[in-house]
């Protein structure tokens, strides 16, 4: 019985992270292994990298929120038509142990094919201006604002998942949303009250907020994305918005984190998809992280953005009642008991 016990230990990977004073050490289960159905195109390692048929999905990693990670990617797994077709690129900070993370990943989902990438949080920590949360100050939360940086050049196009949601639905038909002539796609929820994103100096500046003077701007959420990173590139747009933060760090224009630099660049002028796609808030507000309930409509993806997270509250046995969906993709491995 020790030496099985040591098994275990030896194959699990573990995530440590610390909150104040305490360090807790997450272990995982090994995911189930997907397999394309009969109607799938036929790829290789090699023809998935440029064929149209691959859904090339990005997420950042980090031991804050891998509990979640794992769920999401669950989630992808699960739902999806061809799983074997999708390639998962997770981007991670330079002062996280991506061995470890990398690590948990493989064993957790030992036949997935994935790529993980550094990104130096220097690049970014000295445009970050504080915010209204802190976790929204991360320079990890910045990355999806690089991803055309840190990417191959073969990937063109690819769908950016946060951490803090999960799929019902076969991410495929979100990776083929046609962009027309936008560098990317996503659900716009213009009944928000979009100047509520941007300071009184912004509004009060005729410079300034004429940037929305030839375009309807709405509200949408950067968890969700389809990007044509080829765009992207020749266009410029990281340093785009690497200006509007360049500008916030002189004259406080916005309160929240990443997400102003994205609309003040992109807002009225992104390719829309439907609301299904991110039911988002399922994390409460900002501040106090109260339940919410879904928006009405058929929901294809649930989106746990917002301050509370469903395993922190499902583990201080205060679920909301949506959490319940989220807990099937859970993959944490239960605390092992030796008196078991």
């Amino acid at each position: 019985m020790f030496h099985l016990i040591l098994l275990l230990l030896l194959h699990s990977a573990t995530i440590t992270t610390a909150t104040t004073t305490t360090t807790i050490s997450q272990q995982f289960k090994e995911a189930p292994q997907f397999y394309n159905s009969p109607e799938c195109p036929l790829t290789t390692t090699t023809t998935t990298k440029n064929n149209n048929n691959t859904v090339h999905v990005a997420m950042t990693l980090d031991a804050a929120y891998i509990r979640g990670s794992m769920a999401a990617i669950l989630s992808v797994l699960q739902h999806s038509s061809c799983p074997e077709n999708i390639i998962f690129h997770f981007v991670t900070s330079s002062s996280s142990n991506t061995s470890l993370l990398r690590a948990t990943i493989a064993t957790s989902f030992p036949y997935l094919n994935f790529h993980v990438y550094r990104f130096m949080d220097s690049i970014v920590s000295g445009l970050i201006s504080t915010s209204i949360r802190a976790a929204l100050d991360c320079p990890l939360n910045y990355a999806r604002s690089y991803l055309a940086n840190i990417l191959p050049a073969h990937v063109n196009k690819v769908v950016y998942l946060d951490s803090d949601l999960v799929l019902v639905d076969d991410i495929a038909k979100l990776a083929a949303t046609p962009l027309g002539d936008s560098i990317l796609a996503a659900p716009e929820y213009c009944n928000a009250d979009f100047a509520i994103y941007f300071t009184p100096t912004f509004w009060s500046s005729p410079s300034l907020s004429s940037t929305f003077a030839d375009r309807k701007p709405c509200y949408f959420n950067t968890g969700v994305m389809v990007m044509d990173l080829g765009r992207w590139r020749a266009g410029e747009y990281t340093t785009k918005i690497e200006e509007w933060m360049e500008l916030q760090k002189r004259m406080r224009i916005y309160e929240l984190g990443s997400l102003p630099p994205f609309l003040l660049v992109f807002a009225g002028k992104i390719a829309p998809v439907d609301h299904r796609w991110n039911q988002h808030g399922l994390g409460g507000d900002n501040y106090r992280g109260l339940c919410r309930d879904l928006h009405p409509g058929p929901v294809s993806l649930l989106h746990w953005s917002g301050k509370s997270k469903p395993w922190v509250r499902l583990d201080a046995e205060r679920p909301c009642p949506l959490d319940a969906l989220w807990a099937p993709y859970d993959l944490l491995m239960p605390p092992f008991s030796f008196d078991s």
